[in-house]
Formats: structure tokens, C-alpha cells, sequence
């Protein structure tokens, strides 16, 4: 791969994806951010952030704002806003597809609100204004407090200080301050709501239970509702509207959920969930009296309002982590549930009584992924396995494309079992091998599982799981690799054992013993666990590695052990480029040692680290290797050199790393993000300045991709070269090589082959029957053709200007003796010299020109200038063919003069021994090289 170089478009690529019951159109998502880095003297130099994927919603609810066109026909638009950490995503729930990404915020976004084109959220002590993915504009805490819950009301917007000691209340349109409410040191406040048609008024939810009515233009409290239970309060976890004017719904800690009429302080129901705290509460608007309800632990119930708030049904784990946000769509039975498991999912309730059933959903990985690798040839693709159990199908390019692999029909057999459906998944993975060349025919993906004797087969094109399922005799499976053709699945055990399946049919085929030594003698049987586990590209060695350092060397269809190798340290991972035929082998003295598979020798040894190294991974061409470890440092060292020369930190420790197979990407995943991040390769765009890194030199920290791309501008900008110019030396390629060498010219060969053939060319271009005079005008005064109509007068004109005629002609007749370019370049050389000039001019030249300039030298002097240019390029053994095809249309052209004159005999002999002592170097030359070459292969 050539030098990395910088590209500065933050972000990189998540692999948490979606996936959608069903099936979404492609959608636009663009989002490519950047992310915090440090000065530009520690910016990485081969790697800058890209993008980040995966991130479906965060820890905050969500936002939601349906839109009604005009018209009786018309659909309503629903926009959904979720948070992701620092930025934000809006979907279109329609197609749940992407429609903007919000930039980085600075700081976590603890509450989102939606207006018809603006989205506004609260970050750190500021709510932040965006307009079509773009901040426009800012409202600020006075005394830098952080923010938290929001609220649009009117031309105002309220906000909530995160510690709910206060409440904000700013001009949305001018962004200044209008009041400032202080609670009263028992109160703290968590929620805030807008009673409908209540002027100017906002119920706000405390963490006591209490309940008070404010009015926020004359800053006083109205009323106070107290907490049923005054001894044993509970927090407030959700206020929410109901179709009723006066009638809210109220959520607290403890599960309880309270029906209240707010104008006489009346409670109108109460009910409780079983398992956790509400989390959410929405009323249907659509007609139907059915409150909605969400708890802490993902559950999802449905409320009968009209029988006294009976419970209808009960959706346990609907979603995987407690629920974040809970909103039914006006004038639909269509319920939108986001959650902390980042997933967004619509729930359609096929009647007014029926059971929620799953539409469409957005999803992603609910725990950070551990182990990511490229899937196929060309880059668009990274299969992801975390600790949420699933294993994942995430595509680079376009986000709707990405898929969970299906492990059965988990979601009944739970609800049936009462348990959540992580619990019927199959354990951890901790090891992926694929390969893609068979993957229309059978399974192309084997996995191996955390303490699971089973390794796993999964057919990505099907998106579903395999029918087979590898089982070692004894231990549990530690490594796998999928060969090069796809064909076989090799599977590594904790006691040693090494046995290959078919893919296609499923059966075991070989297995590979440790306990014998190369030369066939029995040793110790070995119960070191296999680490590594890897084949060359044809198929002919499969390398395996032991926890007690150990290598061994199998020929892929005898299983006999050719060699091994014993290391001093113990080995924890091996990572093979099957182009290159070099194996990356992580041994736990925090060294990396690159061992040569042909010759079987260690050739570098790539030191440096921090901590214990958890991944690595080579570039595409070998000529890098990046290595992750637990120092939170991302290293790339220089293989032909085995130097360090580039290193960079992150916030998060680096778990799994995986280069593209084109080169234009590195995709890592972090201890605490359920997201993948993309790295450009820098050296796609602009040239980098390599140089060795000490160890001792400090580690820059940057920050990691985020959703939101930089500008243009900014991205232009950050593609410069960092440090100082590397020297590179500009190789020109001389005239000749050496004079010993006979050296032909650039001239095309098309170019004197035509001279060579140029009659006969001639001959077949040449027109049938001679053209035809045009018959006479019709009407006596003759006309000049054109535009406009003229008439030719020249006759007339010529009648009285004869004297001026024939004193052009004998002008014309004069200005023919004058010399082309042609002959004046050939006369001004040096007669005894090399004519490099003249011979430039004449190959530029098109082969009719260079035809019509040779039949032009009529002249003794300029047939003698031209021979001494001929004799001069021969002696200076340059552009030998095409003085050869110039000199066969010479002296065809002018061969009787040549002989008729005997001024010219002496010129034209020295002409003929240079043509021959030519020809004989060149037959020499060339039987040397075939002499050469037919040794060098053994013939």
C-alpha cells in the first residue's frame, strides 16, 4: 500500500447497523463527522476519523413531530429524532430511513424537541438550534449550569436545569432570557409538561412526587399536587397529555401510574406495572381510550382506559434495555418506542384491542461490539459479533443495508419462557473467519463462542444461521479459519485438537495432531490450548499456534507436521496475509514477531507497547501492520523497516480492529461505544511525511468519529501534508540508459508504419472519378456562396488591375525558392554532430508532412545534409527504427540522384558501414538477452 495520507472527515464507520422488519429503502445516509483532535503537530499522520455507524438512539428520549400536509389525500410526514451521544440521527418513519445527522455538540444531549424545521437540544449549559442538520443558533445558562429536560411553548422555550433547582424560560425567536424560576430547596424538578389550553402555564414533575402548576410569564407558582403516599414518596418519571383537557398521566419510580384532573385535584384512575419504573407513558389519539406504558426493563403494556384501566397486554422485552422514549402518532394506531439498546421500533395495534405487534425497526448493537472484521473483497462490508450475543452484518456505504443474522425464532420462544431474548442467544462470540468466494452456494462465516464446545456456521447472503455446527471432542472451541476457497472450516480446541469439516456438506474431513514431532517420533501429548489457527492462500499449510508458545507447521492434505518453531513466550493470537505469506504472532512479553511462512523464520520483531496487545491487523499490500492494545494506543508500524511510524490515542480503549481490503478505511471498536469507527487512510488523498517514532515521544489523544461529517471547506483543508516534507528523490529517465545500448525512439508504431506505407495508402483513399465542374448559374451575373448574397466582380477588377496581378505572380514565383522548416532545422546542425533537435522536430512530424518534406530535398546540399544527419543518429545509437523507416522512404524516393551525383558516393558509403555495424550490435543485443533469459528458466 503506498504511504497513508490525511483526509480530515471525522467519523468512522459504526458497525452497530440497522436492521428492519421491514425492509427500508436505500436511505441518504451521509453522516460523516469529525471529531475532536489535538493541535495539528499531533494530529495522526497516516489516519484521520471518518465516520461512526450503528448508533441508533442513546440514554435520552427521543423527538417526535408529525407533519399534515394540505389536501384531503395527503399523508402525514413522521420525522423521529434520537439522540446518539453527542449528535443527533432523524429518521424518516416512513421507510425508517436517514434524513440528517446532527454535528457534535461538545457535551452529552440530555433532551431533544422538534418544531416543523428545527430540532432543538440541550448539551452541557447551552440548547443548541439546528436547522436542517446544521447549527443556526444557541441559548445559554446564565451561570453555566448544565440543562436539562425542554419544552417549546409558543414563542418561548422553557428548560430545566439538570440539578432541578431552577427553570429557564428564554425568547425562542431573540434567544434572550425573559425569566429565570428558583425552586424551593425541597423541590427538585425532573419533568416538564404543558397542560392543554392552559394559558401561559407548565405542570412540572419533582423528584419528591410533588406536582406544581406554574405560571411562566408572572413567575408564580399556582398549585401544588402533593404525592398520594407523603411517607414513602416516588419520584416523577413521566407527565404526559391525554385526549381529556384537565387529565394527565402521571409515571413514578415505583411503577405507579396515576390518572389526574388537574383543574379539581381529582385522581381519575391508578395503576401499577410489575417489573420496574415507568419509563414512558402515551395516550392514544386516534379514538380509543388505551394508555400506553413503558417500563425500566424494556416492557411495553397497553391500558383499557374505558374499563378503569384494566390491563390489555403486556409486551415483555420488547426491547432489551430500559425504554427512553414512548409516543403514539396522531390519528394512527402506530406507537414509536426508542430505547437505551439502540433501537427505534413501531408497534401497529391492528385493533383497538389487539396485541402490539412489531412493524419496522431500526436497531444496532445494545453492547459494544468485541470482535470486527471486513466481510468480501471489496470494503463495503464488516461483520460485527458484541457482547449483546449477536452477530451482525453492517454495510460502510449505505446504512439500511446493514442486518442482524437471524438465530432462530428467539422472540416467541422468549415471551413463551418469560425471559429476555438474550438469554436464548448463543453465547459470546470470540472468533470470526470468513470468506466470501462461495457465498451463493453455502455457509461462508464460522464463529467460535465464549466456553462453547460448538463452533458455528452462518450463511450471510440468507441472513440467517447455518444448519451446521462443528463440535470438538473435548474442551471447548478457541480459534477458527475459513480456507481461502471457502470450501473448509478449520476449528481449534482448548486441549489441543485441530479437525477441519466441509462447508458443503457439512462432515468432517481431516484433523491435525500436535503429539507427533516433524521426523515421526511420538512425543509428550500436548494440552496447551490452540490460540491461532491459520492457511495459506493455496491451500498447501495450515499453521497453528499453543498458549505455550509454540507453532506448528501442517501440510494442508497429509495433515503430516512439516516443523515447528518454539517461541520463548507464550502466543495469543496469530493474523496471516495470505498475499504477502507473512504471520503476525501476538505474544503476551508485548511484542509482535512477523514470522515469514516460506522459510519459516522470524524476519521483525515489533516492539513498543504499553499494555497487552488485543488485536492486529495488516494493510491490504503488507506494508503495514496496526496493532491495538490496552494503553489505548492505536500503532502502526513499517514492515520492510519494522519501525513505528505512526501512533495515536483514543479516549476508549481499542478492543477490535479490521483494515479494508481496498485500503481506504481502518474500522475499530471500543470498550464503551456500541458503535464501529472509520479511519481514512490518509494516504488515498495527499501525501504523508513517514519518519521513525521513539517510544519515548508522547502519544497525541483524538477524539473519535462521531455521525456528522466535517464541511467541505474543512475537509479541503485538513488534506495537508504533517511534518516536515519527506525527501523524495525524482527519478528522470536519461536519453540513454548507457551508449553500450541501443535505444529506440517514443515514436508510436502505428506512426512509421504509415510512412513505410504511405503510397500505397494513397492508392486506396484515391477517389473514384475526377469531380465534376458545376454547371452554369441560371441567372448572368455571377454570385460568391455564403450567407449573404455577393457578386463576383473579380472579373471585372482583374481587367483593370494586370499590372498589380503580374506583379503577384512574380512574388508567388519567388517566394517558392524559400526554405521549409524543414531544411532550415537540417542546416543548422552541427554536421558531425548527434542532430537531437532535428531529429525531435522530424518525429513530431505526421507521416504524410514528413513524406512531403523527404520528396522536397531536391537540392545536393540538402541531400547531403540529410545523409550526414542519418550517419550522426546511427553513431549516437538512438531511435533506431525510425531512422530506419525514414531511411527506406530516403532512398526510395531519392536513390537515382544518389547515384547519379559522385559528389554524394563517399557520404553514402559511410551510410551503408554504419547500417551494417548497427544491425550486427543489434542482433547481438538481442541473442544476448534471449541467451539470458532462456537460462535464467532453465531451458
Amino acid at each position: 500500500m503506498p504511504h497513508l495520507h490525511k483526509r480530515q472527515r471525522n467519523g468512522a464507520a459504526a458497525a452497530a447497523s440497522s436492521s428492519s422488519a421491514e425492509q427500508p429503502a436505500a436511505g441518504p445516509s451521509k453522516p460523516s463527522t469529525s471529531s475532536t483532535a489535538a493541535t495539528p503537530a499531533h494530529t495522526p499522520r497516516l489516519f484521520a476519523p471518518f465516520r461512526a455507524l450503528g448508533h441508533v438512539t442513546d440514554h435520552v428520549p427521543y423527538a417526535m413531530f408529525v407533519h399534515t400536509p394540505q389536501g384531503a389525500l395527503a399523508t402525514p410526514t413522521v420525522n423521529i429524532t434520537t439522540s446518539v451521544g453527542k449528535s443527533w440521527l432523524m429518521w424518516d418513519a416512513a421507510r425508517m430511513t436517514l434524513v440528517f445527522a446532527g454535528p457534535d455538540a461538545g457535551a452529552q444531549i440530555n433532551a431533544l424537541a422538534m418544531t416543523g424545521t428545527e430540532i432543538f437540544a440541550s448539551a452541557g449549559a447551552r440548547v443548541i438550534k439546528y436547522h436542517r442538520g446544521k447549527e443556526t443558533g444557541s441559548y445559554l445558562s446564565p451561570d453555566q449550569s448544565t440543562l436539562g429536560k425542554i419544552l417549546i411553548f409558543g414563542d418561548e422555550l422553557l428548560v430545566l436545569k439538570e440539578d432541578g433547582t431552577g427553570m429557564l424560560v428564554y425568547d425562542l425567536s431573540s434567544k434572550q432570557l425573559r425569566n429565570q424560576i428558583t425552586f424551593h430547596t425541597s423541590f427538585t424538578a425532573t419533568q416538564i409538561m404543558h397542560p392543554s389550553t392552559y394559558l401561559n402555564k407548565v405542570l412540572v414533575g419533582s423528584q419528591q412526587g410533588e406536582l406544581q402548576l406554574w405560571n411562566v410569564r408572572t413567575c408564580s407558582l399556582i398549585h401544588t399536587f402533593p404525592h398520594p403516599t407523603p411517607t414513602s414518596p416516588s419520584p416523577v418519571t413521566t407527565i404526559v397529555q391525554s385526549p381529556a383537557i384537565d387529565v394527565v398521566g402521571v409515571g413514578y419510580l415505583d411503577g405507579s401510574i396515576r390518572v389526574l384532573d388537574i383543574k379539581h385535584g381529582d385522581l381519575v384512575m391508578q395503576m401499577k406495572i410489575e417489573d420496574g419504573s415507568v419509563a414512558g407513558l402515551a395516550f392514544r389519539m386516534d379514538g380509543p381510550p388505551i394508555l400506553a406504558s413503558a417500563s425500566s426493563t424494556g416492557s411495553l403494556a397497553t391500558w383499557d382506559l374505558s374499563k378503569g384501566g384494566r390491563v390489555l397486554h403486556v409486551v415483555r422485552g420488547s426491547h432489551d434495555q430500559s425504554v427512553t422514549g414512548l409516543q403514539w402518532v396522531a390519528g394512527q394506531p402506530l406507537l414509536i418506542s426508542s430505547s437505551a439498546d439502540n433501537s427505534v421500533k413501531q408497534w401497529l395495534c391492528d385493533s383497538p384491542t389487539a396485541n402490539p405487534r412489531i412493524l419496522k425497526f431500526r436497531g444496532g448493537h445494545h453492547a459494544p461490539p468485541t470482535c470486527i472484521r471486513y466481510y468480501g473483497e471489496d470494503g463495503k462490508q464488516i461483520l460485527t459479533a458484541g457482547r449483546d450475543r449477536s452477530l451482525r452484518y453492517t454495510s460502510v456505504v449505505r446504512d439500511s443495508r446493514s442486518f442482524e443474522l437471524s438465530q432462530g425464532s428467539l422472540i416467541k420462544k422468549a415471551i413463551g419462557l418469560g425471559v429476555t431474548v438474550d438469554h436464548l442467544k448463543y453465547p459470546q462470540i470470540t472468533s470470526i473467519s470468513s470468506s466470501s468466494i462461495r457465498s451463493k452456494d453455502w455457509e461462508d462465516v464460522v464463529t467460535a463462542h465464549a466456553d462453547d464446545a460448538v463452533a458455528r456456521t452462518w450463511r450471510v447472503q440468507e441472513k440467517r444461521l447455518g444448519p451446521w455446527a462443528f463440535e470438538v471432542e473435548d474442551g471447548i472451541v478457541q480459534t477458527v479459519c475459513v480456507t481461502a476457497c471457502g470450501n473448509f472450516a478449520l476449528v481449534g480446541s482448548s486441549t489441543g485438537e485441530i479437525r477441519m469439516w466441509n462447508l458443503q456438506s457439512g462432515k468432517e474431513r481431516r484433523s491435525f495432531s500436535m503429539t507427533a514431532k516433524a521426523d515421526g517420533e511420538k512425543s509428550k501429548k500436548s494440552i496447551q490450548a490452540v490460540t491461532g489457527l491459520v492457511t495459506d492462500a493455496l491451500n498447501r499449510t495450515v499453521v497453528a499456534s499453543t498458549l505455550e508458545g509454540k507453532i506448528y507447521f501442517f501440510d494442508f492434505h497429509t495433515t503430516a507436521l512439516v516443523h515447528a518453531v518454539q517461541l520463548s513466550t507464550s502466543i495469543t493470537t496469530l493474523s496471516l496475509n495470505r498475499d504477502s505469506g507473512l504471520l503476525a504472532i501476538t505474544c503476551d512479553d508485548l511484542v509482535v514477531r512477523l514470522l515469514d511462512v516460506e522459510t519459516r523464520r522470524i524476519v521483525r520483531e515489533l516492539r513498543g507497547f504499553k499494555g497487552r496487545i488485543l488485536d492486529v491487523v495488516f494493510s491490504p499490500d503488507s506494508r503495514w501492520l496496526i496493532a491495538t492494545s490496552l494503553d489505548s494506543t492505536i500503532r502502526t508500524f513499517d514492515i520492510p523497516t519494522g519501525r513505528l511510524v505512526d501512533a495515536f490515542r483514543t479516549a476508549s480503549i481499542a478492543t477490535s480492529l479490521t483494515f479494508s481490503p481496498t485500503g481506504d478505511f481502518l474500522a475499530t471498536a471500543h470498550v464503551d461505544s456500541v458503535g464501529i469507527h472509520l479511519w481514512a487512510n490518509k494516504a488515498q488523498f495527499t501525501d504523508v511525511a513517514l519518519r521513525h517514532l521513539p517510544e519515548e515521544e508522547d502519544v497525541p489523544e483524538v477524539g473519535l468519529p462521531s455521525v456528522q461529517g466535517l464541511d467541505e471547506d474543512a475537509a479541503i483543508e485538513g488534506i495537508e501534508a504533517i511534518g516536515a516534507p519527506e525527501f523524495t528523490d525524482i527519478y528522470t529517465t536519461p536519453d540513454q540508459l548507457t551508449e553500450g545500448l541501443l535505444t529506440l525512439s517514443l515514436m508510436p508504431r502505428s506512426r512509421w508504419q504509415t510512412l513505410l506505407n504511405l503510397e500505397t495508402i494513397k492508392q486506396r483513399n484515391k477517389p473514384k472519378e475526377a469531380p465534376k465542374a458545376p454547371e452554369a448559374a441560371p441567372f448572368f451575373l455571377p454570385t460568391i456562396s455564403g450567407l449573404e448574397t455577393k457578386f463576383d466582380l473579380s472579373a471585372a477588377n482583374g481587367q483593370k488591375d494586370d499590372g498589380d496581378a503580374s506583379k503577384s505572380q512574380r512574388l508567388d514565383l519567388g517566394s517558392g525558392w524559400l526554405e521549409s522548416e524543414f531544411t532550415k532545422r537540417l542546416t543548422r546542425e552541427d554536421e558531425d554532430g548527434e542532430y537531437n533537435a532535428f531529429f525531435e522536430y522530424l518525429k513530431s512530424l505526421p507521416p504524410s508532412t514528413l513524406d512531403m518534406e523527404l520528396r522536397s530535398l531536391l537540392s545536393l546540399d540538402h541531400l547531403s545534409s540529410f545523409l550526414s544527419a542519418l550517419i550522426g543518429r546511427l553513431r549516437s545509437h538512438r531511435d533506431f527504427e525510425a531512422v530506419q523507416a525514414i531511411m527506406n522512404v530516403f532512398l526510395s524516393v531519392h536513390g537515382d540522384l544518389l547515384i547519379a551525383n559522385e559528389e554524394l558516393s563517399e557520404k553514402v558509403r559511410l551510410l551503408r558501414d554504419e547500417q551494417g555495424r548497427e544491425s550486427k550490435r543489434l542482433r547481438e543485443l538481442v541473442g544476448y538477452s534471449l541467451g539470458t533469459l532462456g537460462f535464467l528458466r532453465g531451458t
